[in-house]
């Protein structure tokens, strides 16, 4: 790990001004991801904004009948809150489908939306990444690709999100409220928030420079069933192969978002319109243009027997 200098930010517009005005800073808060990233010396930020004591650690009930999530609350926290066990119950799986119960007790909202990719070339600083070294190619085209995109991807990369908790809010619409080193507050509609490879893999987001998270918010409760189903290559502390997050409602009408498939959690509108007609044709509208390698295709399959599985349950219950 290289040396950095370090500081505790006083206010959030004060935490976006200094990741702005100093060269290579970087927000800190749980870093369950980005400390592992500074040992291996693929991340290499020269200052360390702390955030912790920012405050955004509460979960509130909002005037419409949403909630409001603070950026620090960990994961842990979460899904066990009863407002979101009772009315957004895909959330509250899919975070505990993710990582071990010591991560998620240390793992923030924010942290998680922003975690970076998990393909083993991204990780391997003797290959070349786009995403780690813009311009210097993608060694998982033509390489080992069994975890890597079907849907969505580029010449210039194939990597996933790796997040089960962004594939939930992706189902839920939620919207993801910031702040930019003027004060401003900016509010992103989750299907906006991240961005798909082009030629610019290494963007992952459309945050602007310094613009700092300040909590992410659920719209009032859609009722119906919430089911999350992650298929993976171990029972535990594995990141997803498919991961489908679905509320679905009586009449068999709702919404399906898939993970481990594209560099964003994965959510078409025609394809959540197809819902009543079965999985297959939701998995064909959803995978539509899917440009799978040699060694993935059998993730659209596979998506479409896990959307199969969590629609028949929908029905039986």
């Amino acid at each position: 790990m290289k040396s950095f200098t370090y500081e505790r930010a006083t206010s959030a517009p004060d935490a976006a001004s200094k990741a702005v005005s100093i060269p290579g800073a970087k927000f800190i808060a749980g870093g369950t991801n980005l400390l592992d990233l500074m040992k291996l010396e693929i991340e290499a930020p020269r200052h360390l904004i702390d955030v912790n004591g920012l405050g955004f650690d509460k979960i509130e009930d909002t005037a419409d009948g949403g909630l409001r999530i603070g950026a620090l609350v960990n994961n842990t926290a979460l899904a066990a809150d009863a407002r979101v066990r009772r009315s957004y119950g895909v959330l509250s799986r899919a975070l505990l489908a993710g990582a071990s119960g010591q991560l998620r007790n240390k793992a923030t909202t924010a942290g998680n939306l922003l975690q970076r990719t998990r393909c083993p070339y991204f990780y391997d600083t003797n290959q070349p990444c786009n995403k780690r070294q813009p311009g210097s190619g993608c060694a998982a085209i033509g390489g080992f690709s069994r975890q890597l995109a079907v849907i969505g991807s580029s010449e210039a990369c194939i990597a996933t999100h790796p997040s089960d908790m962004a594939v939930a809010m992706r189902v839920l619409d939620a919207t993801v409220e910031t702040v930019n080193a003027q004060g401003q507050a900016r509010n992103i509609p989750i299907a906006e928030f991240h961005r798909l490879p082009e030629a610019t893999p290494h963007i992952e987001t459309t945050l602007a420079p310094g613009e700092l998270i300040t909590a992410v918010t659920l719209p009032a409760p859609a009722g119906g069933q919430h089911l999350y189903r992650k298929v993976r290559d171990r029972a535990s502390y594995a990141f997803a192969l498919i991961s489908v997050a679905a509320v679905i409602q009586p009449d068999g009408t709702g919404r399906v978002a898939v993970g481990g498939v594209a560099h964003k959690p994965w959510r078409i509108d025609e394809a959540d319109a197809q819902l009543p007609r079965g999985a297959k044709a939701v998995a064909e509208r959803l995978f539509t243009g899917a440009r799978p390698t040699p060694e993935n295709g059998f993730k659209v399959p596979l998506a479409e027997r896990a959307l199969a599985s969590v629609i028949h349950e929908a029905r039986a219950s």
